[in-house]
């Protein structure tokens, strides 16, 4: 625990009212809905780099850290499953070399 000389002052103000609406903001993102298999990865991503900002700032309760801690969990599963589908995705694209040349010439003469 930093020595009270270096601790934040309480939050008063136009920044105690903005941290109540970001606490209220990661809230309710965090209680979404845990089904994330329609959530594109640069969505899951972006919410995931709120989550951690949010994290970081110290403005989120215990509470709400523990459920932003665990969607973010889900979403970086979420990323990862994306990354290698992606993955397997090229790999079966390029793997197969038996490509065959074009002879344009027996295509006009079909």
């Amino acid at each position: 625990m930093p020595p009270a000389e270096l601790a934040s002052p309480p939050a008063r103000g136009y920044r105690a009212a903005m941290s109540k609406k970001t606490t209220a903001k990661a809230a309710e993102q965090v209680s979404a809905d845990d089904d994330l298999s329609e959530v594109d990865f640069e969505t899951a991503l972006e919410e995931l780099e709120g989550l951690v900002e949010r994290m970081e700032a110290g403005e989120l309760s215990l509470e709400e850290s523990l459920s932003a801690f665990e969607r973010g969990v889900k979403l970086t599963r979420a990323c990862q499953t994306a990354l290698k589908d992606a993955e397997l995705k090229v790999k079966v694209l390029t793997e197969d070399n038996d490509l065959e040349d074009l002879d344009l010439d027996e295509l006009d003469d079909a």
